[in-house]
């Protein structure tokens, strides 16, 4: 499981996905999850947090990707009642940088780019 960061999330959770050993997540972005997951009362399950540059381009990531960084983290979300409330909890928590897709939701900490924003893939 590896080393546990915060109360409901390990290390392991945002390693990179391809096996390369990758795992310098950012312990903020890790902090402000947490208190977004107990606000919002529901397990999250990450689909992706940081990646290398191979694995980021296999993905289809961006070429300045915020998970090349570790200040990225993408959430599993298909459920449409749960995404509602999800999104409502990110918006009240203060998040910034929120991207939505039909089976994700990317959050990120990376204010080197464009905050508040708000985009859809």
């Amino acid at each position: 499981m590896g080393v546990q960061i915060t109360r409901n999330f390990s290390e392991a959770e945002f390693a990179c996905k391809c096996g390369c050993g990758l795992k310098d997540i950012s312990v903020k972005l890790v902090e402000d999850l947490q208190i977004t997951r107990s606000e919002y009362g529901c397990p999250m399950t990450v689909t992706s947090g940081v990646r290398c540059p191979t694995w980021n381009k296999a993905s289809g990531g961006s070429e300045n990707s915020s998970h090349l960084t570790g200040l990225a983290v993408d959430i599993a979300m298909d459920d449409a009642v749960l995404r509602h409330r999800l999104i409502r909890t990110i918006l009240e928590m203060g998040w910034m940088r929120v991207g939505i897709a039909k089976s994700f939701i990317h959050l990120d900490i990376d204010y080197k780019k464009t905050n508040p924003v708000i985009w859809t893939y």
